[in-house]
């Protein structure tokens, strides 16, 4: 016994010895220092400016992406001045009077927007007045399918057959359209859909030349059309310019339809005659040249932070030839024998 007690003596300073070390321990660890006012303010100093850095940062990917943006927008309107002004100015016909008016920052014309072909020859007489045009449903093109009454359409009128220097085009105003027509065709048995258009009595069908049985063929392309008219214009809404847009056939008011432009100067039209001379004779224009200048709708800052904050500019040209022009006979220009 006395032996297993003197065993054990020496266990009891060392447990001891343990605790008090680790109770030591926690002691050093509560009187540990903690941050300094020096070194608080030294952080916050340091997050303020990595905080200013990143903000920076943000602005400028703010203000590159507004700048783009604003570019694209100014290609865009670009593009569509190229785009759509050709477009429409290429199928006029100057001689045959598809230009109403001109100036250099305004154009008047038929622009045409459906086409359909004759599916019977009309009957024509010297004093007839009202007539019917059979067409064929299919193929029919354009917009605002199919004809309808108060289209304005233009018909095609070949007189002889065997001669092109008489071909023609002849307008005729469009009162009435069934669609509860059959086109008498061979094939497939029973005919074709088609659509009988009642007119009223147009001016030419009093004129012996033209009012011929017979001169209006079957298979007769019918175009119709509208008045437009497109202009430099400046809205009313924020004072920035365009090209405007107006459906006279409708009474439409004037509509933006590109830009904003650089002002009065935003876009230009000159015309050209067969040989390459400016002309002032709406009937005798072959080529139109357009000029664009736009802007964009917003300043954009350009140079960097420090760099001036204004509209960017850009512009384009391009020339359009009117294709359907007389190429031979009467209106060519100059003259050349069918």
């Amino acid at each position: 016994m006395a032996d297993r007690a003197e065993q054990q003596v020496p266990d009891r300073p060392g447990a001891v010895a343990h605790r008090g070390r680790g109770n030591g321990g926690l002691m050093s660890a509560l009187g540990r220092r903690g941050y300094t006012l020096v070194e608080l303010i030294i952080a916050l100093v340091l997050l303020g400016i990595v905080s200013g850095a990143i903000y920076q940062v943000l602005v400028n990917n703010q203000r590159v992406y507004q700048a783009q943006t604003q570019q694209i927008d100014l290609q865009e309107n670009l593009r569509a001045a190229t785009t759509v002004l050709p477009a429409e100015f290429r199928e006029l016909d100057a001689v045959d009077g598809d230009i109403q008016s001109m100036t250099p920052t305004s154009i008047q014309i038929r622009a045409m927007r459906k086409l359909g072909f004759l599916c019977t020859a009309p009957a024509l007489a010297v004093g007839l007045g009202n007539f019917t045009m059979n067409v064929w449903v299919s193929p029919m093109y354009g917009r605002n399918l199919p004809f309808a009454a108060g289209d304005s359409v233009l018909v095609f009128w070949g007189g002889n057959a065997a001669r092109r220097d008489d071909d023609q085009w002849l307008p005729v105003k469009i009162t009435g359209a069934s669609p509860f027509f059959t086109c008498p065709d061979a094939q497939p048995a029973g005919g074709t859909p088609g659509y009988q258009l009642s007119t009223s009595p147009p001016a030419w069908m009093n004129i012996p030349g033209l009012a011929v049985n017979g001169a209006i063929p079957k298979g007769a392309p019918v175009r119709a059309f509208s008045i437009i008219k497109y202009q430099l214009y400046q809205s009313s809404s924020d004072g920035m310019w365009y090209v405007g847009y107006q459906n006279i056939s409708k009474g439409s008011s004037v509509q933006p339809l590109i830009g904003p432009l650089t002002g009065s100067d935003g876009l230009e039209l000159d015309y050209f005659d067969v040989n390459g001379a400016v002309t002032t004779d709406s009937s005798q224009v072959a080529l139109i040249e357009i000029h664009v200048r736009a802007q964009t709708a917003q300043p954009v800052r350009s140079g960097g932070a420090l760099g001036t904050l204004a509209n960017k500019v850009d512009s384009i040209s391009t020339r359009v030839a009117l294709r359907n022009n007389p190429r031979c006979g009467p209106g060519s220009a100059p003259f050349v024998k069918c």
